[in-house]
């Protein structure tokens, strides 16, 4: 698959935008519902609402500790530099949902930030990273980017499944909704 070049950084900013909204619609929707029902396990990967919603935060925040070793040294992910790396996809760091809340605006923020920064040449770069089994990879940087959004939207997907099974509508998901007309 190709993506012509001078698309590619109008693309993760896109999907960084998509990223921010479908947050907000999905932590608003998620606070209708009492802490019990935030934390019942549901069946799903990661059991409940909020063991979904954090292994999207732990996730991002991994991926982003990642991209901060980017030779282009963003100073987006300062923030993130020298955190310690979390190894555990099931954890769950935030025991409630306004604290996960508060940390998922700031990977946002993070998230905005970098992917205003990224430029075409940068997207041309691979990657090099060891995973949480400790295997080493080396990969093109625009894919990469685009997995890390990718999989944002795979669990939000289940949120919004797992939410509506309670009841509760996050309302249009659709990328196409956020798209300007031409």
């Amino acid at each position: 698959m190709t993506i012509h070049a001078s698309l590619r950084s109008d693309h993760v900013r896109q999907m960084a935008a998509y990223n921010r909204w479908m947050n907000e619609k999905v932590y608003a929707a998620a606070s209708k519902l009492p802490p019990t029902e935030l934390m019942a396990d549901r069946g799903a990967f990661f059991g409940s609402i909020h063991g979904t919603l954090s292994h999207i935060a732990v996730a991002d925040s991994i991926w982003l500790q990642r991209f901060a070793d980017h030779p282009a040294r963003y100073a987006a992910l300062d923030p993130l530099r020298g955190l310690p790396v979390q190894r555990d996809l099931t954890a769950q760091p935030f025991g409630d949902l306004v604290a996960l809340a508060g940390h998922r605006r700031f990977l946002d923020g993070v998230i905005d930030a970098w992917a205003d920064a990224v430029t075409e040449e940068d997207l041309d770069h691979a990657l090099e990273y060891v995973n949480t089994r400790g295997e080493a990879f080396r990969k093109p940087y625009f894919f990469v980017a685009m997995h890390f959004f990718n999989h944002q939207t795979h669990h939000r997907g289940q949120v919004t499944t797992l939410l509506a099974q309670a009841g509760v509508d996050v309302g249009v998901t659709d990328l196409s909704a956020l798209i300007a007309s031409v």
